[in-house]
């Protein structure tokens, strides 16, 4: 089973732990106010475009994915295997002037 799937997973059984920096980060985005459910719809259909293995204490990734509604939103999420828990560590909306297709950073 792929990490993202792995994360879906957690969200379809609610074994989703919010940081404090990923809610803050939440609220105060720039382009709006994600909410939860946004993140969960994003994380239906999301794809992992950057893997941070060395991570502690748990190797975490940045996923890519969409709202319903069609909102992009960058995810870094860590899951602990020990609790089967998806730690999301930060989300945000990625700035188009950053992002080629939201997938790749810029040079």
């Amino acid at each position: 089973m792929t990490r993202s799937c792995i994360v879906q997973k957690c969200f379809d059984e609610d074994k989703v732990l919010y940081t404090a920096h990923a809610r803050g980060e939440m609220q105060e985005e720039k382009f709006g106010v994600i909410i939860e459910n946004e993140v969960y719809e994003a994380t239906l259909n999301a794809e992992i475009i950057e893997k941070y293995e060395d991570d502690q204490p748990y190797p975490s990734a940045l996923l890519y994915g969409r709202t319903l509604q069609g909102r992009p939103l960058h995810i870094v999420v860590a899951y602990s295997q020990e609790e089967n828990l998806a730690i999301v560590i930060t989300v945000y909306q990625p700035d188009p002037e950053r992002w080629i297709d939201y997938r790749r950073r810029k040079k």
